[in-house]
């Protein structure tokens, strides 16, 4: 079988170094952001001239102006966005906190009660011989695991709204030098972000699996069972967050559009418009918190994934310990190829005109991608033997490490497909946005046909590239080669999170040149910016519900390991009814999301209506709105309608798995990944495409876009109510059903234990 060349002493040193490295480089980041001062007093000292323009005197523009009072009104929006999105995550966590206790206690006594809570040794699952740790043991420690993983996902999320909140107004500022100087400031905070929680997720997973081996041992088979746990608190607050988060932006950024635009006809982002600030707090805590603790939850569920099943390999029956923290290695190396790839961005070249903005972004992806492959192929060599065996639904399977690094591999280079490919089908620059922008000549109706059409054949190539990633993987390693695959896709999570990151803070950015009264030459820049960052926004969006599929498909198969399936029959009535239930609920779960965003931007176009009616001089610029009454609109009513959409994911695996059996439950699984993929791609890419259409005609850059606009002429109204249409599918429903399959996979995994020693009691009586 062979030994790997990597030491177990220097696997348990590099780890944690990589993980201290990308918090260290967060920080630098971080610490060079902040140098663009938020205060005229302070700005008026800096007299040198740095490549980056970090020391250039700041009120320098390039108009002529020297305007002090900007400076101050850009620090005021920024503080109020800022303690309206800190506010509101506060109250989200305090009601999530409560339903995560509540299922804490859940996990405890389901688990505990597999064996009378027994304080016994048990004989193993997979290995009858050998004697495990009780199950009582297990409880505990898998309760303990969700806590952890839910305070990281909490924490992730809380950092990365913190500093996209930072950075936004020091990129207005910056814009006025440059939409260079603009760019790296915003890709800066990004890159905060994204190393602070690859970072954190590694360091978090890895200081638990040492703290939990103190007490199991050599009993490595119920010791990452137990990590399972750490997977399933990540996404269960990553759902809320998600969910929660998505409701709270679209809520106001669809009642700020309809009438400010539609009906009033301002521009976006008017600081006479009452939403505005309500619509740039929801791109915080939706865009940002809600994506960051969704990737969270996806790498601590490929990891965990891959790590319970390689504890019944060959890895874990002789306790190679560096093989088997394979999954761990890999997060580093990515760590460390994200590291010099942001470099790329920031340091190498520099950003001259608005048209090198997009490419750069994606470079970002090309260079981590290619760096990557390399890097897997390093761990690949230096941590595997060269033969070992790999549990496959009760054989153990012979494989060799070139194998494992395929299967990461092709995980990686899907996710890059995936990637350009919505990006074909969400960027203006090629034909199909173009196309649906043509169809606003015609109206609204023409707009919203050609969208759903384009967002249906978006799904198609995308799919391809799953398939072929899942057939590949598991030819060579079974279902720890498809959960290494999903890894693969997400080993560059640190440069994915730091490009995503990117759009919502130039979106702030925007708003905020808007609001402060600054020149149009500025807001052109910050437009520019945000358009790159729509685009790959929806890159970001495609990755995670590439990863996700992946990763449920994996967790899949490990539950079905777990709860001692032999085979999942389609044509048993069981296993059937599971298929068609699970097919249905993410349509369901859509609904609910949908109809909760249509329910709160109703209540919020009538309050932006009532203000514009009702408050003298407020279109003429002499009054102020009353912000404060349509953040509390999003408020209320993203914390009253996140509840029943997450309560019916957490809940499914419980009420099927308990009344219906593992075997039902195995197709519920199979059937909401299946069908919840396509509606996650197809809801994404056509609100990404909606409203790149919208920007097309804006921005008026082309022939052909000119004759569309300007700005408040039919086509471009028939645009903005696309755009709004496709609000809540690409920032609320899309991206919250890639958790749910996720989610319901790893619930199911964790609780499989209880399943399959009491699950199923309908059954048993009739």
């Amino acid at each position: 079988m062979g030994v790997a060349l990597l030491s177990d002493l220097l696997t348990e040193v590099l780890i944690p170094v990589a993980a201290v490295v990308g918090i260290v480089f967060a920080m630098v980041q971080w610490l060079l952001v902040s140098k663009v001062k938020l205060s005229p007093e302070v700005e008026s000292s800096g007299t040198g001239n740095s490549k980056n323009g970090y020391s250039d005197y700041l009120i320098e523009e390039e108009e002529g102006l020297n305007d002090h009072n900007v400076v101050v009104k850009c620090a005021e929006i920024q503080s109020a966005i800022s303690e309206g999105a800190t506010s509101f995550l506060f109250t989200e966590y305090q009601y999530v906190g409560i339903f995560m206790a509540v299922f804490a206690i859940l996990i405890f006594v389901f688990l505990g009660s597999v064996e009378g809570f027994s304080m016994k040794n048990q004989p193993c699952t997979y290995n009858k011989d050998k004697t495990c740790k009780p199950a009582l043991a297990n409880a505990f420690f898998s309760t303990l695991s969700f806590l952890l993983g839910a305070f990281t996902s909490v924490v992730s999320g809380f950092l990365g709204m913190k500093i996209a909140t930072y950075a936004n107004a020091r990129t207005t500022l910056e814009a006025r030098k440059g939409v260079g100087k603009a760019f790296i400031t915003a890709f800066r905070s990004g890159a905060v972000m994204g190393f602070l929680l690859a970072a954190n997720g590694l360091l978090v997973l890895y200081i638990s699996i040492n703290l939990f081996k103190l007490y199991y041992g050599e009993d490595w088979e119920g010791l990452f069972e137990a990590i399972t746990g750490y997977g399933l608190g990540g996404s269960s607050m990553a759902l809320f967050g998600r969910v929660g988060g998505g409701i709270y932006t679209k809520a106001a950024d669809v009642g700020a559009d309809l009438v400010g635009k539609v009906e009033r006809n301002i521009p976006e982002d008017d600081p006479r418009n009452p939403a505005v600030i309500a619509d740039n707090v929801g791109d915080n805590v939706g865009d940002i918190a809600g994506m960051g603790s969704d990737l969270f939850g996806s790498y601590a569920e490929s990891s965990c994934a891959a790590l319970v099943v390689a504890s019944i390999s060959s890895f874990g029956i002789n306790h190679e310990l560096t093989s088997m923290l394979y999954p761990l290695l890999i997060s580093s190396m990515g760590i460390i190829v994200c590291l010099v790839t942001t470099l790329f961005a920031t340091d190498f070249f520099e950003i001259k005109t608005v048209k090198e903005i997009e490419p750069a972004l994606k470079k970002q992806l090309i260079i981590s991608t290619a760096l990557m492959t390399v890097g897997i192929a390093i761990v690949s060599w230096i941590a595997l033997p060269s033969t070992f065996t790999i549990f496959n639904f009760g054989v153990q399977k012979t494989v060799k490490n070139w194998e494992l690094f395929f299967c990461v591999a092709i995980g990686l280079w899907a996710g890059l497909v995936i990637g350009f490919v919505t990006e074909y089908y969400t960027s203006n620059a090629y034909s199909p946005v173009q196309d649906v922008a043509d169809s606003c000549r015609t109206g609204a109706a023409t707009n919203v046909i050609f969208g759903l059409a384009l967002g249906y054949k978006s799904v198609i190539i995308p799919i391809f590239a799953i398939a072929a990633s899942i057939f590949v993987s598991f030819s060579f390693a079974a279902m720890y080669g498809i959960a290494v695959a999903a890894l693969g896709m997400l080993s560059t999570i640190a440069t994915g999170l730091a490009i995503d990151a990117y759009g919502p803070i130039s979106d702030n950015a925007g708003g905020i040149a808007e609001m402060a009264g600054m020149s149009h030459r500025i807001r052109e820049r910050t437009d520019a910016l945000d358009a790159a960052g729509n685009t790959t926004a929806a890159i970001g969006k495609g990755f995670a519900i590439g990863s996700a599929a992946l990763v449920s498909l994996a967790l899949f198969g490990a539950f079905v390991s777990r709860a001692a399936i032999s085979t999942v029959d389609v044509l048993t009535p069981k296993v059937f009814i599971g298929l068609l239930v699970g097919a249905m609920l993410p349509y369901w779960f859509s609904a609910m999301t949908m109809k909760s965003v249509g329910s709160a931007a109703l209540k919020m176009v009538e309050e932006v209506r009532r203000q514009f009616n009702n408050i003298p001089g407020l279109m003429e610029g002499s009054a102020k709105p009353d912000y404060a009454t349509c953040v509390k609109i999003s408020t209320d009513a993203s914390i009253k309608e996140m509840i029943p959409p997450g309560a019916l994911v957490m809940l499914t695996p419980l009420v099927v798995g308990t009344l219906f059996g593992v075997e039902t439950l195995s197709g519920v699984l199979a059937g909401s990944l299946v069908s919840g993929v396509q509606i996650a791609i197809s809801a994404s890419n056509t609100g990404g495409a909606w409203d790149n259409a919208k920007k097309y005609i804006e921005a008026g850059a082309s022939e052909h876009a000119r004759s569309l606009g300007p700005k408040g002429s039919d086509a471009h109204k028939a645009a903005v109510i696309g755009d709004t249409i496709g609000d809540p599918l690409k920032d609320t429903s899309g991206p919250s059903l890639n958790i749910l399959i996720k989610l319901m996979a790893v619930e199911s995994l964790v609780f499989a234990p209880f399943f399959a020693t009491h699950g199923g009691i309908l059954f048993k009586y009739l």
